[in-house]
């Protein structure tokens, strides 16, 4: 549907102009301010949500300096824009006419009230015009290219109605492709004869569209050259890029009205051949729930410092996010790239202090830390884990296979062996206790690769055996052993904490309080490494020797110490030095840079969450912790005596009433509107990767993604596809890519075929 503007004797509309349309501000002074300049006496008794959701105003009537342009897609206001440029006399000249947009007719008082306004605002904004005009003369050029040509509005011609139609076609096919996943090309094209295939997808479908009789496509296929693209490459891309930048537009239009937002980043992904970062938000609705949606991939960048300025930019500059709002930011990435991640993080922290870094509730807490270490033998063990995972999850006589020996290995403990038999069938290398139960489940797996191995039935292919093979020889070598034998002892004292970090609300609450003595038992096994190692080691060898392992030093290792005669350095020291040491002393410090004091202090606020609150007996001081987010309070003044409220609100609350739980349940109470400050605090706290997203139907689009990376081979992703196929639930508004693309690309007379590409005559 178009977009009418509001504004009385308007009558400029989305689908017949270029101009940007700005919905009414919620902020209720400045909305005030907006109907007031209007004039128009039914909005008065309008709420600004009311305003916001139904009523927009064109750009015609607002200053030049107070619009900006963040892209070649978007136009945005300034956040202290007012309209001010309105015709109210025009239909004076015309006193018989009905008008929809009805002038409310002003008395003496008002009238000299806006004149005193008027005056005033003009006495405080003189020294601002000055400087303006010193800037203008000293840059004359930079008035003449703000300024707008106030020409009317021409009807379109029939030749750019059909133009427009039929790039709209065009559209509808692209968005089409991008919801079903479907490739625009179904083959390498410079790979195959000509004629062998078929025409690409793209092709395809628009030659189906003009076969079902679809006039516009029609009638341009017919006058188009017979040696020339219907739809070039370079036509495609643009639109394709369009279409992406529209649909992400919708969601952050979503979270630019919520205000606050926390980043999250997955793993770096394979898109055609070059590494990207999957980029996600999370925020909370006008419905009042926690959502985290997809938004984009960003290109990867080897150096870290050129990563976190790009990150910066394409976030602030080209998605139009403004950071002052970010109150928390995580990223889940491989071994390999968090030390560069985490210079993203600290970067981000310097320019915005209240974008907090924390882990992200999706992933476990282990299996971040470990992914963080910095040595090569634990990326290396962290890689064969997973392979190894998926190798037996590739079809289901893998896993049957698997099970046959844990069977075999448990005869005297069948409940511990079906209890790994329902782990191997699930995604376990996620988990907080991934790596005891990989020491318990190693014999069986050596035992399980080695017999598909040497099958002798000949019930694998080759590609399974000799896959099989690898694996076998990997996890049988003796540097893996102790990895895991390291990593298990040392994570031991994390697990329970990390477990409550994904549990419920007062379970994150308590954890944060027990981070102190996590952090103690680590420092002690670090002042007595010597003794602990020992024993580590100790049960490496054991495990080592029950599989028939040779214990021995990594190769380049002993080569380095054949060439040193005097070198005495044993197994047992080489690992401590190079592998137990390292860990624990990066994992302290991981733990402290992760749970920062701002971090600690904003889980204490949790306590805010009736059923916390119960478990304290009421006696809680949010308003301690609370400071860090008095700038985000909507009456900051008053929040001492609403916090009181609050307590009693739940403390003498009926017998038959219970107490809210989480924080999703909290934030849809019918009287939570009584408790501003209360619902500002519970919406940030909300909103940080930590905490767990409480209905899974909102968390859609992490698991959208993990599909779409699953079920699209590398060659055949598409960052602008990709985006489409996730967020396949977004509304889209094909009048709004079509103008925005002869907006870019093309000028009224122009037509689309200009663009495309000579082809052989067939």
């Amino acid at each position: 549907m178009p977009n009418f503007c509001a504004a009385p004797n308007c009558t400029r509309k989305s689908t017949q102009s270029d101009l940007a349309f700005f919905r009414f501000p919620r902020d209720p002074a400045r909305c005030q301010k907006w109907v007031e300049n209007c004039r128009r006496a039914d909005l008065e008794n309008k709420t600004p949500d009311q305003l916001n959701k139904h009523y927009r105003l064109c750009a015609k009537h607002f200053e030049t300096s107070m619009i900006c342009r963040t892209s070649p897609y978007r136009t945005v206001l300034r956040d202290n824009a007012i309209p001010t440029i309105f015709d109210l006399t025009s239909h004076l000249n015309n006193p018989y006419s009905r008008h929809r947009k009805r002038i409310k007719e002003l008395s003496e008082d008002e009238i000299r009230t806006l004149k005193q306004k008027k005056i005033d605002e003009t006495s405080e904004q003189e020294p601002k015009h000055k400087e303006i005009n010193n800037s203008n003369a000293q840059n004359p050029s930079a008035e003449e290219g703000g300024e707008e040509q106030d020409e009317d509005i021409l009807p379109l011609t029939l030749e750019e109605k059909e133009n427009k139609e039929y790039l709209k076609s065009l559209f509808e096919i692209l968005i089409l492709m991008g919801k079903q996943n479907i490739p625009l090309d179904g083959h390498e094209a410079d790979e195959i004869p000509e004629g062998l295939f078929t025409p690409d997808n793209f092709q395809a479908l628009l030659e189906c569209r003009i076969n079902s009789g679809e006039e516009v496509l029609r009638k341009r296929f017919e006058t188009t050259a017979v040696n020339t693209l219907f739809c070039s490459k370079t036509q495609q891309k643009q639109m394709l890029e369009i279409c992406e930048s529209c649909i992400r537009e919708e969601t952050l239009r979503e979270v630019r009205d919520s205000h606050f937002f926390s980043i999250v980043t997955d793993d770096v992904v394979d898109i055609a051949g070059e590494e990207h970062l999957p980029v996600l938000v999370r925020f909370v609705d006008e419905a009042h729930n926690l959502r985290e949606e997809f938004v984009g991939f960003l290109p990867y960048e080897a150096d870290a410092e050129i990563l976190a300025v790009k990150f910066h930019t394409t976030i602030t500059e080209k998605w139009g996010l403004n950071m002052e709002y970010c109150r928390g930011q995580a990223y889940i990435v491989s071994s390999g790239f968090s030390s560069k991640m985490k210079v993203v993080a600290s970067r981000l922290l310097e320019k915005y202090p209240q974008a907090i870094y924390t882990l992200c509730s999706s992933c476990a807490l282990n299996m971040w830390l470990a992914k963080s270490v910095p040595v090569m033998g634990v990326s290396v063990a962290l890689g064969t884990i997973e392979e190894v995972c998926s190798f037996f999850h590739r079809s289901p006589q893998l896993l049957l296979e698997l099970d046959n020996v844990i069977s075999v290995l448990f005869q005297n403990n069948e409940e511990r062996g079906k209890e790994l038999k329902e782990i191997c069938h699930s995604q376990w290398t996620g988990r907080h206790d991934a790596f005891e139960i990989l020491v318990d489940l190693l014999q069986a797996l050596v035992l399980c690769l080695d017999g598909i191995n040497s099958d002798t039935n000949v019930r694998w292919n080759n590609c399974i055996t000799g896959r099989a093979f690898v694996l076998c020889s990997a996890v049988t070598d003796f540097d893996f052993i102790v990895t895991i034998v390291v990593l298990k002892n040392v994570l031991s004292f994390t697990r329970a904490f990390g477990k409550n970090l994904q549990g419920q609300t007062s379970d994150v609450f308590f954890a944060a309080s027990s981070l102190t003595a996590v952090l103690h038992s680590l420092n002690e096994v670090m002042e007595n490494i010597e003794v602990y190692h020992e024993f580590w080691f100790e049960e490496a060898t054991n495990l080592a020797g029950k599989l028939d392992i040779q214990m021995k030093l990594p190769g380049k290792f002993r080569r380095a110490q054949h060439s040193n005669l005097e070198s005495q350095l044993t197994s047992e020291s080489y690992y401590k030095e190079t592998l137990s040491v390292p860990t624990v002393e990066h994992i302290i410090q991981e733990l402290k840079d992760i749970f920062s004091e701002q971090h600690l202090k904003a889980l204490k606020c949790l306590s805010l969450v009736p059923s916390v609150m119960g478990q304290l007996k009421f006696n809680t001081s949010e308003e301690h912790h609370a400071d860090m987010y008095r700038s985000d309070l909507p009456n900051p003044d008053t929040l001492s005596a609403e916090l009181h409220c609050w307590r009693i609100k739940w403390k003498h609350r009926g017998k038959d009433i219970e107490l809210p739980s989480t924080i999703y349940e909290a934030l849809h109470l019918p009287d939570i509107k009584f408790f501003p400050n209360v619902y500002a605090l519970l919406k940030v706290l909300c909103i940080l990767p930590v905490m767990k997203v409480e209905n899974e139907r909102y968390e859609n689009g992490r698991k959208r993604l993990k599909a779409y990376l699953r079920n699209t081979l590398t060659d055949q992703r598409s960052s602008n596809l990709a985006l489409l196929n996730i967020n396949f639930d977004i509304k889209h508004d094909l009048d709004l890519m079509v103008d925005t693309y002869i907006k870019l690309y093309t000028s009224k007379s122009e037509l689309p075929t200009d663009n495309s590409e000579t082809i052989e005559n067939t």
